[in-house]
């Protein structure tokens, strides 16, 4: 299942719209908090197809019946790009458990890459719920390894991957090795490049929110 967030109107299409906005994402504080702000909507559109259970709560004047959430999520993200948005999903999940997965592109000369990943800090995931984010999906390469690393630390009962730019390529990708899971982004395009980058997407997320870095 894929969930466009921006499908309908709602102040989620501005923050899409600065995001891209060539003139407007150069503010690297101003690209974070819209990437955690999406990562919020994401959390609270995700927080409604999860279970509650009623429980008796002590008030200072009586007893109120409230609704509470069952059991709390884990929620993972790819460093470093990814943690704008993970703190977004984790303002609204504010007791959750975390995951940080780091993966890259590790490109070789003749233009092609493969994901590398190279550290992992995970709960157990045994029949949990698992909320998984990354800014952009691509190709979808890094979210399906991703995803087999994870389940090396259980198999969740349940699998949301919150994303803000997914490009149809990856969105089938993903789709087909992880048929399962659910996917929520801000935005979609059709176009992918040769070098793995989504037109007209927004460019590089992890250096817009935190500067140039390396190519490795």
């Amino acid at each position: 299942m894929v969930i466009n967030l921006s499908r309908e109107n709602s102040i989620l299409c501005d923050w899409v719209a600065e995001l891209r906005d060539d003139s407007v994402q150069r503010d690297r504080m101003r690209f974070r908090r819209n990437l955690e702000r999406i990562g919020e909507i994401a959390g609270y559109e995700i927080s409604r197809q999860l279970v509650y259970e009623e429980k008796e709560i002590q008030t200072p004047l009586g007893i109120s019946n409230c609704r509470l959430l069952k059991s709390q999520p884990v929620l993972a993200t790819i460093l470093r790009a990814g943690i704008p948005i993970h703190q977004g999903l984790l303002n609204v999940f504010d007791k959750a458990d975390n995951a940080f997965i780091a993966a890259y592109r590790k490109h070789d000369r003749d233009g092609s890459f493969e994901i590398s990943l190279n550290y992992i800090s995970c709960p157990d995931l045994e029949n949990r719920i698992l909320i998984l984010s990354d800014p952009m999906l691509a190709t979808g390469s890094s979210l399906v390894k991703t995803i087999q690393y994870l389940r090396a630390e259980g198999h969740p009962s349940e699998i949301h991957i919150v994303t803000v730019i997914a490009c149809t390529v990856g969105i089938e990708y993903v789709r087909r090795e992880v048929p399962t899971c659910k996917i929520w982004c801000a935005a979609i395009d059709d176009e992918l490049t040769a070098k793995g980058y989504i037109v007209p997407g927004l460019g590089d997320a992890g250096d817009l929110a935190f500067g140039n870095k390396v190519q490795m």
